[in-house]
């Protein structure tokens, strides 16, 4: 740590200040992303999390930032071209961007895959079952159960309701959407309000037996069926717009579905339910855009060198790409890199699920290691910091470890969220700290 002579002072002010750019492990690893960054949020978070996923997103890490990525790196020139810029998707960024989602689409299609054989299996076993008489004991229920159900049902919800607003919210989108973003054709959105209550139901089933909500894997094929449907001019912005349309419908499916368990769990009336979802829901059409400005005029989103990467608009974008190009817009080598990771994401999966418990769960989580591919390592390290503090606890005093461990992590995420508005606000005004502190190489 040294003195910045006043030419360096702009240049070194703001987000690369102070102890968020602390290096941790030596400059070298800083500058592959190898530092712990005091993130509250992501320290909270990772205690929160099992261990497998912090394990994974550190492994992750590890295999792109500290052996891919300089390795890559040290090809430019045979592999991409040397001229091209790092941010290029012809260059670098190119194979962190598409082995992630090599990654990614590997693990959500095997699960996908894996949702769509225990819900129709299930239904198969409840159609199956309906046409025996059920016996005594399984019509046996407690008291508790029966009161529940009685009263859940004396304010069933009418299908009529249902079905009205379904009509009417598709008419609105069917003339409002294609207005606001004229690549995506009025029928494609058609389509896609006909096929989504079947996607709807598959999904909200699947979330009750499996717990996992599948809509982001829905939005994905959506997106790359609009984006090859629509051609190299519109495809991008249609298959991102059509994603998001399938996403929404799909995944609000689950979400009432797990709203109404807990509705049936603490004796709320169903209609209730439904009116406070349409008030909040209402509420949130006024708040989150306002939200959303703020953060977006006060912070830089986006910036693949700053503070908030918004690294799944990217992997989305690129998505989108690669379904109106094809595999011409991966790098060189890129592909054979993508079927590997691809392979190894099924592999993963397939030895968690069909190996003995006490193996499979070290198996590492293909969606957890994706992350850090194009995000950096700081906040897996930071992430691991909370999973060690929690194996620390555990071991000191497993009984209030239990107890504790998310009421603290809750407080860490609460309290540096709540930093963010007065954040917000200093960074609309353009304050910025009057001193910058950082760290330079001796030599």
């Amino acid at each position: 740590m040294g003195f910045i002579p006043p030419k360096e002072t702009k240049m070194l002010s703001g987000d690369s200040c102070g102890f968020s750019q602390f290096p941790t492990f030596g400059l070298k690893a800083w500058k592959n992303s190898f530092y712990f960054d005091f993130s509250m949020t992501y320290i909270g978070a990772g205690m929160i999390c099992p261990h497998l996923v912090n394990i994974s997103l550190l492994l992750g890490a590890v295999l792109s930032w500290g052996v891919m990525w300089p390795l890559i790196g040290g090809l430019k020139g045979e592999w991409f071209p040397a001229t091209l810029p790092e941010s290029s998707m012809k260059s670098l960024n190119g194979y962190k961007v598409f082995i992630s989602i090599a990654l990614i689409l590997g693990d959500g299609l095997y699960n996908f895959l894996k949702i769509l054989f225990f819900t129709a299996r299930n239904i198969h076993a409840k159609v199956k079952n309906s046409n025996r008489k059920t016996s005594p004991d399984n019509q046996k229920q407690l008291p508790n159960d029966l009161h529940r159900n009685e009263l859940f049902n004396r304010e069933s919800i009418p299908i009529w309701v249902a079905c009205a607003g379904y009509t009417f919210f598709s008419v609105i989108s069917v003339i409002v959407i294609p207005q606001m973003f004229p690549e995506l054709k009025w029928y494609y959105v058609v389509v896609a309000y006909i096929l989504a209550p079947s996607l709807s139901f598959c999904n909200a089933y699947g979330a009750g037996l499996t717990d996992m909500n599948m809509a982001y894997n829905y939005g994905k094929v959506a997106l790359f069926v609009l984006a090859a449907l629509s051609g190299k001019e519109n495809g991008v912005v249609a298959g991102l717009v059509g994603c998001g349309l399938i996403k929404s419908i799909v995944s609000i499916s689950s979400d009432l579905m797990h709203d109404f368990k807990t509705g049936h769990l603490t004796l709320t009336s169903p209609r209730s339910m439904l009116l406070s979802q349409a008030i909040g829901t209402a509420i949130g059409c006024i708040v989150a855009p306002l939200t959303f400005f703020l953060f977006y005029k006060a912070f830089d989103l986006g910036n693949p060198d700053g503070e908030y990467k918004a690294p799944y608009a990217l992997i989305y974008r690129n998505m989108a790409i690669l379904g109106v190009q094809g595999f011409s817009a991966l790098p060189q080598y890129c592909l054979q890199l993508c079927y590997g990771f691809f392979s190894f994401a099924i592999a993963a999966n397939l030895l968690r699920d069909f190996t003995p418990k006490n193996i499979g769960k070290w198996i590492p989580i293909p969606m957890a290691m994706a992350v850090p591919f194009l995000v950096g390592a700081y906040f897996a390290i930071d992430m691991c910091v909370g999973s060690l503090a929690v194996f620390a606890w555990h071991k000191l005093n497993r009984k209030k470890a239990s107890l504790m461990v998310p009421a603290v992590a809750s407080g860490l995420i609460c309290g540096d969220g709540l930093w963010l508005l007065p954040s917000s606000i200093l960074a609309l005004f353009k304050a910025r700290p009057p001193i910058c502190m950082t760290f330079l190489a001796t030599t």
